[in-house]
């Protein structure tokens, strides 16, 4: 199994200056790669008898080039540029295999970062050797045992951090403890209710950061260009947004965790969360809750734990309908909180008749781990993996 371990480095000055040149001549050698790319695709169009470009082309053309017009390239390890080259080849296989968008040209402060393979990563103790530079400090030791199959070197905000992925035995989870099925209903004013009456409100870290965001953002903008106050500036709001970020994964983390301990099968709802933030009054509150990653971590954890999601169609009408005799409305408006059944007088809190009506949705659908009819618990689709910095995230070897 594939586990990934996010780690923060602790670097000197002279280390963040070839981090930061790394991941420059990865994002150059991307970019170019990309405008060659494009370039040699546009002739093969026109003229059938020319090859097709292909990522290892790409790098052979590359080695060829580099000494005589980027020998400032050599500076670096050669798996930056090689890596770049690999990763972009593995970005047009999803884009022509429709599970991306066309790929795109790579931004200096968005995409630094840099990929070393395992035969040029060693990790010893607390340090860890990138090829070229030497050891580097590590924060905390690697938390797993295996064989290291690559490493990737990345900023955020002004922090380094290397993402290892060991290949390593099935790690050894408890199972979920023994409290049966739960229906998780997400919403705005509390992040998750459940069909136990619990509700679990929502951190909204960037509401709360959102009058100094504002305040920093003003004062960049007045900055001029190319100063130093500039970049001072830009590292103070790179740095909040940062926070911003560990708060929400800090809390999605707990709450996952938790929920895939205590319940075997938890029922969620399909939510269409990119229609959803196109209501300009709810999407900065539905972006700040962080629905999509809840789903993610949520997937990933229950199989760790033996368990199994399950997910409500997205036109299950869970709000609507009472968990007392199944009458359905045929409107609720959303800042009803509150209703009472027509027709057996039951008041009903919203949101945790909708958490009732997703447990009492498992039970009634032959549904798998997700959602789809007749495949039982093997799971046919894998979730995006998380680093390990709060908690770990798998991946099928």
């Amino acid at each position: 199994m594939l586990i990934s371990h996010k780690i923060a480095l602790d670097p000197n000055r002279k280390q963040r200056t070839h981090f930061a040149r790394a991941a420059g001549v990865a994002r150059f050698a991307y970019n170019w790669a990309l405008a060659e790319w494009k370039r040699q695709y546009e002739e093969w169009k026109a003229d059938s008898r020319k090859p097709k470009p292909s990522q290892a082309a790409l790098r052979r053309r590359l080695n060829a080039v580099k000494h005589d017009q980027f020998p400032w390239m050599l500076e670096v390890t050669k798996n930056a540029p090689q890596m770049a080259i690999i990763q972009l080849g593995k970005a047009f296989q999803n884009f022509f295999a429709g599970r991306a968008r066309y790929p795109r040209f790579r931004r200096k402060g968005v995409h630094d970062r840099f990929s070393v393979t395992n035969d040029q990563f060693r990790i010893d103790g607390r340090y860890a050797r990138i090829p070229v530079l030497g050891r580097v400090r590590l924060r905390e030791c690697l938390r797993f045992e295996g064989k290291i199959m690559s490493a990737v070197v990345s900023r955020a905000a002004d922090r380094w951090f290397v993402s290892v992925t060991v290949d390593c035995p099935d790690p050894r989870f408890a199972k979920a403890e023994n409290q049966g099925v739960a229906g998780v209903d997400l919403g705005v004013s509390a992040l998750a209710t459940l069909s136990t009456g619990e509700k679990v409100p929502g951190p909204k870290p960037h509401k709360a950061a959102l009058s100094r965001l504002r305040r920093l953002s003003r004062g960049l903008s007045r900055k001029r260009k190319g100063s130093r106050n500039r970049e001072k500036a830009k590292r103070q709001l790179a740095r909040l947004h940062y926070r911003i970020g560990n708060v929400r994964n800090d809390s999605l983390h707990k709450l996952t965790s938790g929920l895939t301990r205590r319940f075997h099968t938890i029922v969620i709802e399909d939510l269409n969360v990119r229609g959803m933030l196109r209501n300009r009054h709810l999407s900065r509150s539905i972006a700040d809750m962080g629905f999509f990653e809840f789903r993610r971590q949520l997937e990933y954890k229950s199989v760790w734990r033996s368990g199994r999601v399950v997910v409500a169609d997205k036109w299950f009408a869970s709000s609507k309908t009472c968990h007392e005799c199944g009458h359905k409305l045929e409107s609720l408006s959303l800042s009803s909180r509150e209703w009472t059944c027509p027709e057996c007088g039951t008041t009903h809190d919203r949101d945790i008749n909708a958490a009732i009506n997703l447990k009492v949705y498992a039970a009634s659908s032959a549904v798998s781990a997700c959602g789809e009819e007749g495949s039982g618990l093997v799971r046919k689709r894998q979730a995006k993996l998380a680093s390990m910095k709060q908690e770990g995230g798998t991946k099928s070897a």
